[in-house]
């Protein structure tokens, strides 16, 4: 039973007595040795929460379920897109895999802090691998499994790990790539020299294990259980790549402690998810959303998870949804889109169990989201985070009893617990400008960056006086807490020193009907100083195609000429990150 009735109780509980709050909050998880104190600042001017508390985060993903009763509970539920294949795996399952794999890190050498390198797919074994580092103390680091050898080289290379663990393959679509020899080219590259690689072998694609090297997984499993080992909360849990939108790719650093309690306490709050609930996000494990909602937040929480590997096409999603009695689904705007493409050409959809449907990853216009909405029957909300965070900056809270404001549900709604969100701006009453964070962050947001083997303070996201967290977001903060985006910082266009959002002006574009997706950047203009352009990717089996003079008037109309769009260039695609964020900067260079 929650404590409060209402956000503002909520948040004000967590702005004014922030200790009593977040030790409340701890007590969602188990500890070998329960804090007495919130947050404390280090000695290098950064912070680490819930400091004299100790626990493993892999008990309370998995050990204690089992011993609570729910070990034959599933607790992951695998559909690979490319081979077909499904796997179910229980509580009881997966500690038994994860003990057994800890062992076999155990025997190759791998001890509490050291770094295990996981270049694999959305798969079982890649959970598996997480949670048996969580189990033993080692830090893993979880890659994009279809990096080529010098992406690869150069994260190996940052984290120096103990062993490298690689599938056979990946998938293209259905086409198998085989993994090994980037993992070749990446170690022929490399200055370091792991101590050696472990292989999961897929029928689609086997490959030959090198001697003295190479371990096969699967024998690794059977090795003697190992036992959680007692961690300190700051104790370093993973260290995550950002997916690279802003320069150059950064290693962040989660704790144990922190860490465990904010997913707890978002899956209850947030997404309004209790035990033996079914969770669903369709990220890849190698990024930040896999990490915390493929894993390890419904996992704590004593929920289903269902992880798929590949692209989910609209069918998929809803048999999934429906055999397994999704509550939560957890998607993109990317995915989103192409969704309402396919689902012209599918019956109409029914799954009485979904509650709600999030976004995340990028900005979803409200076009979309009430497309979606029509589509589900459903709630679906967009909210806002980063890599750096693990958790939502601001959400919609469908925990909590009283019922959001309609007026939100289009936007990315109020900080969540602990986040204080300001706006900076250089031109003097101007209301809108980059959103930055006070110090300190809740627990769960990053713990540091990783650099030279060892974790350092996070400065490049600090500003000058080193009292605030630099989003690198552009909005404006309404009077009832509510946040509105409007894009990255280098986003925001200035047309004659006036301010306008690149979002803004999509959103307008996408309520054309034929209109899949569009992405809009500033080019130089000698007389305004910036002007937009705009990228419009059409859908071919649309009845009727907008002109470029019809979307460039529809712009002069609801927001004025003074924008100054001249150009649309219609394409066949948008430049992605392999995380599917729109890269606006390659459109520059296009």
């Amino acid at each position: 039973m929650l404590p409060w009735t209402t956000y503002e109780a909520m948040y004000e509980a967590a702005l004014n007595q922030p200790e009593e709050f977040w030790l409340s909050a701890a007590q969602r998880i188990t500890w070998k040795q329960g804090p007495a104190m919130a947050c404390r600042e280090r000695t290098d001017g950064w912070h680490d929460w819930f400091p004299d508390g100790t626990l493993n985060t892999c008990h309370n993903a998995v050990d204690r379920h089992v011993e609570n009763g729910r070990g034959e509970q599933a607790a992951l539920i695998w559909h690979s897109c490319a081979t077909k294949e499904r796997q179910v795996v229980t509580y009881r399952e997966l500690q038994d895999r994860v003990a057994g794999f800890a062992g076999g890190l155990r025997l190759l050498g791998v001890e509490k802090g050291d770094r295990v390198l996981i270049a694999m797919p959305t798969m079982i074994e890649t959970a598996i691998a997480m949670l048996a580092c969580a189990r033993i103390g080692a830090v893993h680091v979880v890659v994009f499994a279809g990096y080529a050898g010098p992406e690869l080289a150069r994260r190996i290379d940052d984290v120096a790990p103990k062993v490298i663990i690689i599938a056979s393959c990946s998938f293209q679509g259905q086409t198998p790539i085989p993994s090994a020899p980037a993992l070749n080219d990446a170690l022929a590259l490399a200055a370091y020299r792991p101590q050696a690689c472990v292989i999961v072998q897929r029928a689609a694609c086997r490959t030959s294990l090198m001697p003295l090297r190479d371990h096969d997984f699967h024998t690794l499993e059977q090795s003697a259980p190992v036992e959680p080992v007692v961690l300190r909360s700051e104790d370093p849990l993973y260290i995550l790549h950002t997916s690279g939108t802003t320069g150059h790719a950064k290693g962040i650093v989660r704790d144990n402690g922190g860490h465990a309690v904010a997913l707890a306490f978002s899956m209850d709050v947030i997404y309004g998810c209790e035990p033996g609930d079914t969770f669903f996000t369709t990220s890849d494990l190698g990024w930040v959303v896999g990490h915390s909602y493929g894993v390890y937040a419904p996992l704590i929480s004593g929920c289903t998870s269902v992880i798929v590997e590949g692209g989910a096409s609209t069918s998929a999603i809803r048999t999934l949804c429906h055999e397994h009695g999704v509550k939560c689904l957890f998607t993109t705007p990317t995915q989103m889109r192409l969704m309402r493409q396919e689902s012209r050409h599918l019956s109409e959809v029914i799954l009485p169990a979904l509650a709600r449907v999030f976004v995340a990853g990028e900005y979803a216009d409200p076009t979309l989201l009430e497309w979606a909405r029509s589509y589900f029957r459903t709630p679906v909300v967009n909210h806002w985070w980063q890599t750096e965070t693990g958790w939502s900056i601001t959400a919609h809270f469908f925990g909590l009893p009283e019922r959001e404001p309609v007026s939100l549900m289009n936007d990315i709604g109020r900080p969540a617990p602990g986040f204080r969100p300001a706006i900076v701006s250089s031109i003097p009453g101007e209301q809108c400008g980059e959103i930055v964070l006070s110090l300190p962050l809740p627990p769960g947001c990053l713990a540091g960056i990783w650099k030279n083997g060892a974790i350092r303070v996070p400065s490049a996201y600090l500003d000058e006086t080193r009292r605030y967290y630099r989003t690198f977001d552009e909005g404006m903060i309404q009077a009832n807490r509510a946040v509105h985006m409007l894009g990255r910082s280098d986003d925001v266009i200035k047309v004659a020193g006036r301010r306008i959002s690149g979002v803004q002006i999509e959103k307008i574009i996408a309520t054309h009907p034929a209109v899949h997706a569009c992405a809009v950047v500033a080019i130089p203009d000698e007389l305004r100083g910036q002007r937009p352009i705009a990228y419009v990717v059409l859908d071919s089996e649309a009845e009727c195609m907008p002109s470029s003079e019809e979307i460039v008037a529809r712009i002069n109309e609801v927001i004025g000429r003074w924008v100054g769009l001249k150009e649309v260039r219609f394409v066949g695609r948008l430049p992605t990150t392999v995380s599917g964020k729109i890269t606006r900067k390659r459109l520059l260079v296009s």
